[in-house]
């Protein structure tokens, strides 16, 4: 068996997802993803700390692409503007060749609670750093946190459809139409006064 494969990742990924639908994440073992995958599992863990990373692999680059066309972007657009717009090219660039995979795995991670609390955690931690660079491009935290926060709730409204069996429409094509919800949603929202320092 050839120590070096250069489509390892992939092909580790496609025997674990695979592997997960057939007998779930728990009973799945990283020897049997790289039997499946005729890899070693010295490859696999080239690759992921654990099983778990199989399906969160991806984060690291996602966040850095995010990020970067955050700040890369027109100083002109309202912060949230700006993470939605940012959040379309990325899906473009990284998600749509990917839906069947992203799909899948998004299914695994709805069948396990430990998969959601990983899941979560790893969106905040996007949260926190499109926060941080939304910041730095308006000066008000605030205003940052609020405007990443709601830039999540609507992808995580938009992938949730995108993801549904029989749906056609791009992530990009998805995106606006969960903002517009959102704004209707919080526009509605009867306003409290703020309450007394």
């Amino acid at each position: 068996m050839p120590r070096w494969k250069p489509d390892a990742v992939e092909r580790l990924q496609t025997a674990a997802l695979e592997l997960f639908d057939e007998q779930g994440f728990e009973r799945t073992t990283v020897a049997e993803i790289v039997q499946r995958a005729g890899l070693t599992q010295r490859t696999f863990f080239n690759h992921f700390a654990d099983k778990r990373e199989v399906l969160f692999g991806l984060s690291a680059e996602l966040q850095q692409e995010i990020i970067g066309e955050i700040a890369a972007g027109d100083d002109a657009l309202p912060p949230l503007d700006a993470v939605v717009r940012a959040l379309e090219v990325v899906a473009d660039k990284m998600l749509e060749n990917r839906r069947a995979v992203v799909t899948r795995r998004y299914a695994v991670i709805a069948a396990n609670p430990e998969l959601q609390e990983r899941e979560l955690s790893k969106n905040a931690a996007l949260t926190e750093a499109i926060a941080a660079v939304l910041h730095a491009r308006c000066g008000d935290p605030e205003t940052a946190f609020l405007a990443a926060g709601a830039a999540m709730l609507a992808q995580q409204a938009a992938f949730r459809k995108w993801t549904r069996p029989g749906e056609t429409r791009t992530l990009r094509d998805l995106l606006p139409d969960a903002l517009h919800s959102l704004r209707t949603t919080v526009n509605q929202a009867p306003v409290d006064p703020p309450l007394p320092p």
